[in-house]
């Protein structure tokens, strides 16, 4: 496959975390790493082999500077960051074990990416020559400027001809599931692959999957196909996708997934997770997507090379999947024994 131009626009931020399981109120340190939504898809990507640009804005100072080069270190292009604003924004993490959950606590109000202001970019630009863009609900939720940017991103990114995904990432912590749908809603008319869980879809669109319920295990797999046939025939979505979460414990899930192209079902394999760390797992659900659609042109191995590649990630430390393309398809393949490799 020639290497594809995929452009993530979004932010990136600073992630504080107490070591070893250790509650907020324990910690005397915390561990440093860099993450966010788009910015885990373009990382994802990048380590696929595409050419990965992430669009965002960071402040002129160290902080900012490191998590440009955090992205560097794995293959993104940084050429459509812009620098300014006065702050990285900050998310602690409070990793849960067991039936304990895991806690975030934002701190990225006023970010630099935050108050940026959409003609600061040259979308135009940025999507000459792109083959996909990727963004998600995370974005425009966290001020009315970005969600003016990624308005006018979409509407670039449709000019130049570029296919788009959304996933929806509803975040009740940085808006209401109204303030969400008004938002949205008008998003999705240029949006070819839509990925929700079953969350997301009633929070941000308004479809409620029949008789789901995450937090027993229990998954109603009829109610997401009623669902599904709904979004694509009110959007026109080319693929709709759902990740499946059986929350067993915070320490042990379930995990495969749905889509659906206008036609035909197709549900993954089913994996069972023992979680190093969950966040990121669906960030690399994305990039595992739009990697095998746009590599096998197939919606069954794409799915499959997604779910592998998530799978994967949630035993791997940190917001980034480094999973290689050849540990994903031995897992897609059926070898998930985990022996040593000498």
């Amino acid at each position: 496959m020639n290497m594809k131009k995929v452009v993530t626009l979004g932010e990136i931020m600073l992630r504080l975390s107490p070591p070893e399981h250790q509650r907020f109120v324990q910690a005397s340190q915390f561990d440093i790493v860099y993450g966010g939504g788009e910015a885990n898809v373009a990382v994802s990507l990048a380590n696929y082999g595409m050419d990965a640009f992430f669009v965002s804005k960071l402040p002129d100072n160290p902080i900012g500077q490191s998590a440009v080069n955090e992205l560097r270190k794995f293959g993104v292009h940084t050429d459509y960051i812009l620098r300014g604003g006065e702050r990285v924004g900050i998310y602690y993490l409070e990793h849960g074990a067991s039936m304990r959950a895991s806690n975030v606590v934002y701190d990225r109000a006023r970010s630099a990416i935050a108050e940026a202001k959409a003609d600061e970019f040259d979308f135009d630009a940025i999507f000459t020559g792109a083959d996909w863009f990727h963004f998600s609900g995370i974005t425009p939720a966290i001020s009315l400027e970005a969600r003016d940017m990624t308005l006018k991103a979409l509407q670039a990114a449709k000019r130049h001809g570029v296919t788009v995904s959304v996933d929806l990432n509803y975040r009740k912590k940085l808006w209401t599931p109204e303030e969400a749908k008004a938002c949205m809603t008008e998003l999705m008319a240029y949006v070819d692959v839509c990925i929700g869980n079953e969350e997301d879809a009633e929070k941000v669109l308004g479809f409620k999957p029949g008789e789901t319920d995450v937090t027993s295990g229990e998954l109603e797999i009829e109610g997401y196909k009623s669902i599904f046939k709904q979004m694509q025939e009110t959007f026109d979505f080319k693929y709709v996708v759902t990740t499946l979460r059986e929350s067993h414990s915070a320490s042990d899930n379930g995990w495969s997934a749905l889509i659906y192209n206008g036609q035909e079902f197709y549900q993954s394999k089913h994996y069972d997770i023992r979680i190093v760390d969950r966040v990121g797992g669906g960030d690399s659900f994305a990039g595992g997507l739009i990697y095998g659609l746009m590599a096998y042109e197939d919606q069954e191995k794409a799915l499959e090379f997604a779910v592998a590649a998530s799978a994967l990630k949630h035993t791997i430390a940190g917001d980034f999947n480094h999973a290689t393309i050849d540990e994903v398809l031995r897992l897609s393949g059926g070898d998930g024994s985990g022996r040593v490799e000498r």
